[in-house]
């Protein structure tokens, strides 16, 4: 199978269950994927993301040791589709300790832009929620970003935001991976 020529047609749900099934324990072939992410058609490029956010826990495994490439093809992503499904790829692995200063940045950043979908901004949030939450000073200063959010959200943002809050005072994760 030619993944990148299937990921330049458009796909759907059945087409995503075969190409992982066929991935699954055939890393050269992930590998393939992986790098149709990057590629320059912006459909190919989705496409492998959205295949690659199907991935098993198992196989998502396989991106951890990714996690740097995936925040630096996020910081330079145009497609905001893209990089709402770059974030839920980030979102779906352990988060490094302490966090690489300009992927923080990056997500206090989109997480109060107006101009970001609302999926981009609410996976931003979780994600800034998690790179802050062992470091009681920077827990505290998304704390004070978080309340002065307070008017004008969509519901999803609204959402996230109370449940940010209800976690900060245990320090619990809300992520799962």
């Amino acid at each position: 199978m030619d993944i990148k020529t299937r990921l330049s047609h458009r796909i759907g749900m059945e087409d995503i269950h075969e190409i992982t099934y066929l991935l699954q324990n055939n890393n050269q072939k992930k590998q393939e994927l992986y790098e149709c992410l990057f590629d320059t058609d912006d459909n190919i490029g989705y496409n492998a993301a959205w295949v690659m956010t199907h991935f098993s826990l198992n196989d998502n495994v396989w991106l951890y040791n990714k996690q740097d490439e995936l925040i630096d093809g996020l910081l330079l992503c145009e497609h905001p589709g893209k990089r709402r499904l770059i974030l839920c790829l980030l979102y779906r692995q352990p988060l490094r300790n302490p966090p690489r200063v300009d992927f923080l940045d990056f997500c206090l950043e989109r997480m109060i832009s107006k101009r970001e979908l609302p999926g981009v901004q609410s996976l931003c949030m979780k994600l800034a929620y998690e790179l802050c939450r062992l470091t009681p000073e920077l827990l505290e200063e998304l704390k004070t970003i978080l309340e002065m959010m307070e008017y004008d959200l969509v519901p999803s943002i609204r959402t996230v935001r109370k449940n940010i809050l209800n976690a900060m005072p245990k320090g619990k994760s809300l992520q799962s991976y």
